[in-house]
């Protein structure tokens, strides 16, 4: 299997390389990020006796800064002095935003439509939203 690997590694080009590695990035810190921010709406939920949108939406602001903190200097990092702050902030809480809203919808589906516990949401947190935020944030936010 290893010489499979090496071999699938040594034909890609130094682009599809390069994509292979941010995507790597991106799933290990995506995954840190959003079991955070899972972690946090599960505790909002019990613990911190929260209603399900509003544990979403503090849960989710708070995944939002440690997401941007650690994609803008690790995963989607720009060479020195090509990193525009205060561009690349703005258009990274307008994605995050849109995936508040997508969170959001998942809690209305899960506990509204199919009357399942909030717990629930933490399914599609985890596979479905991040997928849509790494293709908004490689393509728009960190272009």
């Amino acid at each position: 299997m290893r010489d499979g690997l090496v071999r699938l590694w040594g034909g890609l080009d130094r682009e599809h390389q390069a994509l292979a590695l941010q995507v790597m990035r991106y799933g290990v810190v995506g995954v840190c990020v959003t079991l955070f921010q899972i972690g946090c709406y599960n505790l909002l939920l019990g613990a911190g006796h929260q209603r399900d949108q509003i544990a979403n939406l503090l849960a989710s602001a708070a995944a939002m800064v440690v997401g941007y903190t650690i994609h803008s200097r690790f995963t989607f990092k720009a060479d020195e002095g090509s990193h525009d702050f205060a561009k690349t902030v703005w258009k990274f809480i307008v994605v995050n935003l849109a995936g508040i809203a997508v969170n959001a919808g998942w809690v209305w589906l899960i506990t509204k439509q199919l009357h399942l516990s909030p717990h629930w949401a933490s399914v599609p947190f985890f596979f479905a939203t991040p997928a849509l935020l790494f293709v908004l944030n490689r393509k728009w936010v960190f272009d």
